[in-house]
């Protein structure tokens, strides 16, 4: 059976993962903010862990307990986050720095506090939970792309510092999933919009407020995508979820070829001329 270390269990996705590996009969360690999640344990073992991932301190300890709790993990999932919408200009140096806190800094100090123990078993899959906004963004989440764009350069980068070690990494950009992802719980929005910003941001977030509710992904499914790549020999670096993330990740490729193509002689001038 597999042991699973899943930041943010309380609702969302983290809910349906820990929900689908329990089902598996694997052990989950999780945390949450406050309370219990809403789960039946009829297999499986479960421990819950309180942690806010804003405090600095909070994830290397969850970190710690986890480990004493199992021995051993096999799978560390960095879930939990949640979404800061607006114009860039608009957002607060608070606002921007808890983001960042929360979705890029505390996941960053539960995998720098889980590679000793990792790296001393020669084995382990570390899996980001990222978002398409990371790798196609779109206007009205310019710091919540920043944020988890940074989170799919770490990914990348880390997988070829641990993947000789024996240790796997897979960065997960869904899509818009049925959960309550675009409720108070999990999105916070900057200022009152500005009317300079109506045809852009303020169209993107009139689409997201008329979105909830009616989002295309299936949390449930999604979950059982990543137990499907965790199982796997050959899992992927990069694991998009819901055909709207593959739509946008296409789209946005498309574009950027385009405009490699276009630009290319410029690109190609740029290089040192050795003298004869």
């Amino acid at each position: 059976m597999t042991t699973w270390f899943i930041t943010g269990i309380s609702r969302g996705l983290g809910l349906a993962l820990a929900k689908a590996a329990l089902a598996e009969g694997d052990t989950v360690i999780g945390t949450v903010r406050s309370g219990r999640p809403d789960l039946s344990v009829e297999h499986g073992t479960l421990h819950v862990l309180t942690a806010d991932l804003a405090d600095g301190n909070a994830a290397e300890a969850a970190v710690g307990q986890a480990f004493a709790l199992a021995g051993r993990i096999d799978v560390i999932v960095n879930n939990a986050g949640y979404g800061l919408l607006g114009a860039v200009e608009q957002a607060s140096d608070d606002e921007v720095a808890r983001l960042f806190a929360v979705d890029v800094f505390a996941p960053f100090r539960i995998i720098r506090a889980a590679l000793p123990r990792l790296r001393a078993q020669g084995t382990g899959h570390i899996v980001n939970v990222t978002s398409i906004a990371g790798r196609a963004p779109g206007a009205g989440s310019g710091l919540y792309a920043a944020a988890k764009h940074a989170l799919e350069g770490l990914s990348s980068s880390l997988a070829q510092e641990v993947g000789p070690l024996g240790i796997k990494v897979t960065a997960v950009a869904p899509g818009a999933f049925r959960t309550d992802f675009l409720s108070t719980h999990s999105i916070r929005k900057s200022a009152a919009e500005d009317a300079a910003y109506a045809d852009s941001v303020g169209r993107m977030s009139s689409a997201f407020d008329g979105m909830a509710g009616r989002q295309l992904g299936d949390p449930d499914r999604a979950a059982q995508a990543i137990l499907a790549a965790v199982r796997s020999e050959s899992p992927p670096l990069h694991l998009l979820l819901g055909s709207d993330a593959l739509h946008r990740a296409r789209a946005k490729l498309d574009a950027v070829i385009a405009e490699i193509d276009a630009w290319e002689s410029v690109t190609r001038r740029t290089d040192f001329v050795e003298q004869a």
